[in-house]
């Protein structure tokens, strides 16, 4: 037992010991995460249930294109950042991979067309879920599959664009919780940001990526798509901006 006790004291130094040197890249979103949450869910959204706002009767389509949205938006993340990076640095694949004749913009472009068909499957299924909730069975879904796909091409450029720059696999937590996390709460899904914030804010949120996708979502979904082509074009100069900085920077970070 005594082993056993010593053993087990010995895995924890050990974790403590490298705890020590990379403490402060959890510290920051460990504290943020749940004040995001405080102010999206208690001050914006908890205003309407305090006050008995119905959203026109219909909350569930309120949420509904949003939380599509966000399904793609974490689909192409988590494929782009956190698998990718385990390919680049610990797997070595893309090594391997250039070593043949497809070449590393081969690999970053294949990678987000991935993660863009990850985007889709995730998205896809959720919105077929959603019919079981009252959204309509019409020409609007394939609209709303070519909004999903959108989605997942501006979320796998920004997700490549940003593994390709991190160093240690620590700092994807800033990246979710301190932008992906506060997008989700403020981008529109689960109550209108501009009635509940100040202008400034409300005018940060609406440059974010994920507040576009919504309104693209909401434009197709309930409007037949109807008003989406500022939202369809900045999600598309978005994602291909950031992914010539992805290429840019995966060439020269392999030829390093």
């Amino acid at each position: 037992m005594t082993g056993h006790l010593a053993s087990i004291g010995r895995v924890w130094l050990r974790n403590a010991w490298v705890y020590r040197d990379r403490w402060y890249y959890g510290l920051l979103p460990n504290f943020f995460e749940p004040v995001f949450y405080l102010l999206g869910m208690g001050v914006g959204l908890g205003f309407y249930v305090s006050t008995g706002g119905a959203f026109d009767g219909d909350y569930l389509g309120f949420i509904i294109p949003g939380l599509i949205a966000a399904a793609a938006m974490n689909g192409a993340s988590f494929e782009t950042t956190y698998n990718v990076f385990v390919k680049l640095h610990f797997g070595k694949i893309y090594d391997a991979t250039i070593a043949t004749p497809v070449g590393i913009e081969d690999v970053t472009l294949g990678e987000a067309a991935w993660a863009i068909t990850r985007a889709v499957i995730y998205g896809g299924v959720f919105l077929l879920v959603t019919l079981a909730f009252g959204t309509a069975f019409d020409a609007r879904l394939l609209g709303a599959l070519v909004a999903i796909a959108l989605v997942g091409f501006a979320f796998s450029a920004l997700g490549l664009a940003f593994t390709s720059v991190v160093p240690t696999i620590d700092l994807f937590s800033y990246y979710f919780t301190l932008f992906l996390t506060p997008s989700f709460l403020f981008s529109d899904i689960f109550f209108p940001v501009a009635e509940r914030f100040p202008p400034i804010l409300a005018t940060v949120a609406e440059f974010t990526p994920l507040y576009r996708s919504v309104q693209l979502m909401r434009g197709v979904m309930q409007n037949g798509g109807e008003g989406v082509l500022l939202d369809a074009g900045y999600l598309l100069a978005f994602g291909i901006a950031f992914l010539a900085f992805a290429v840019w920077r995966m060439r020269k970070r392999m030829i390093q």
